[in-house]
Order: C-alpha cells, then sequence, then structure tokens
C-alpha cells in the first residue's frame, strides 16, 4: 500500500511540474473590467508556454485521436499494475451502474483519479465507444466563434449516455480550440463550463481588438503630413 502512495505521489508531482511554467505565466495575466487581456500580454504568454511545447513534443493537437488528452496520454500507471478485466458498456443499460463497477475495479487494482480516466475507454464498446471518439475529435471551426463550439461540443457530450466528470469535459473540450485558446486555458484551467465561457470568450475578444487600442497616445499622428504649413 505503502508503495502504491509513493508512486501516486510520484504522479502527481510529475503532473504539477509539467504545468509550473505556464501556470506561472498565467498568472500574471492582467484581466481589465471588461474581462479582456492586452495583446501585448497574450502573444508573450503564448510565446513563454508554447515553445518548450513545440520543440520538445512531435505531437500535435490537431493530428491526436485518442479518446482523452495528451496530459492523460502521458501518466504513467504504477509499478506493478495489472490491467483488470472491466466490464464492457455499449451505451445501453444503467450507466451510474457501470461507472461505479469501473471505478470500484480501478481502485481494486491500485489506480486512482486521472488514472481512471486513462482507463476508461478499454471499458467501452460500439457506441459508447464511438460517443467518446467523436467527442475527442471535435474540433472549433475556423471562424467559429468560441461559445459556439463550447456550446455545440456540451451538446454533443449531452448526447453520450456515459457522462464524463466535469473535470475530464472541461479538459477535453479545451483540447478542441484553436490553439492559442488551448493553451491559455490549459493554464487557467477553468472549474465549470461557465467560467470556461466566460474566460474563452474575454481571451477571444482580447485576440480580436486591435493593437492601436493598447498604444498610449493613438492621436499623436494624426494629420500631422496633412497640417504641415509651406
Amino acid at each position: 500500500m505503502g508503495k502504491q502512495v509513493e508512486v501516486h505521489d510520484e504522479v502527481e508531482a510529475s503532473a504539477k511540474q509539467h504545468y509550473t511554467e505556464r501556470d506561472k505565466y498565467a498568472k500574471e495575466l492582467q484581466v481589465s473590467s471588461d474581462g479582456l487581456i492586452p495583446v501585448d500580454q497574450l502573444k508573450e504568454f503564448i510565446e513563454g508556454t508554447i515553445k518548450s511545447k513545440i520543440e520538445g513534443s512531435s505531437k500535435s493537437s490537431l493530428t491526436y485521436s485518442k479518446p482523452y488528452t495528451p496530459r492523460i496520454d502521458s501518466l504513467k500507471m504504477p509499478m506493478g499494475y495489472q490491467p483488470p478485466k472491466f466490464q464492457q458498456f455499449d451505451g445501453k443499460g444503467n450507466p451510474k451502474q457501470h461507472v461505479a463497477h469501473f471505478v470500484e475495479t480501478c481502485n481494486n487494482a491500485g489506480t486512482y483519479g486521472d488514472h481512471l480516466v486513462k482507463q476508461f475507454v478499454r471499458s467501452l464498446k460500439g457506441n459508447a465507444f464511438d460517443c467518446m471518439v467523436e467527442l475527442t475529435n471535435s474540433r472549433q471551426w475556423k471562424e467559429e466563434p468560441v461559445v459556439d463550439y463550447i456550446n455545440r461540443w456540451r451538446n454533443l457530450s449531452l448526447n453520450c449516455k456515459d457522462r464524463l466528470s466535469e473535470a475530464s469535459a472541461i479538459e477535453m473540450c479545451i483540447q478542441g480550440m484553436h490553439w492559442e485558446l488551448c493553451y491559455i486555458l490549459q493554464a487557467i484551467k477553468p472549474n465549470t463550463f461557465e467560467e470556461l465561457a466566460t474566460r474563452a470568450h474575454g481571451i477571444e475578444m482580447s485576440f480580436n481588438c486591435k493593437e492601436d487600442e493598447y498604444s498610449v497616445d493613438p492621436n499623436d499622428d494624426d494629420g500631422d503630413d496633412g497640417d504641415a504649413t509651406p
């Protein structure tokens, strides 16, 4: 039992270290009373948070297709872990009973928390599995407002009988957003879909603002050439 706790602590420490740098930039973001973030701050944040991600990993969120996020995929299972035999759920029957049995099976095998998310897909088949894969592959369209994407994603998730926890659903929803929104929101870590929509909309609005709205005196050079005296 002591070894299981030790391994669990190591996994948590590894996950915390993975997000330390990005969290540091997120805390430095200054949000205005209107919920907007200055463009220059967003640029600095993005440059600081994705440089190591791009250089250190060959994975791309555009090609990632597993039915859970890359962070979950990178988790190592505890030492000595033996995959249990799960009851299969195809979308029929009682999803709450399936989840309860799944959690008990995982706990008996010495796995908890995010490790359950990684194993959950192995307990699905048929329509339930297809629904999970469809959620993972859902992406924000090129010109689609982020709030519309969030609503579309949530409506799709409601069609899945075996519901995700809100934390897992938010993480998966963020993974399908445009890359700049994705990296910022992964650092902010919204706790509810309402908070996710508010934060995402504010960031999107900030991106859409023109650079000159943040200049010290936008009227400095207006009309200088035309007013010159011969």
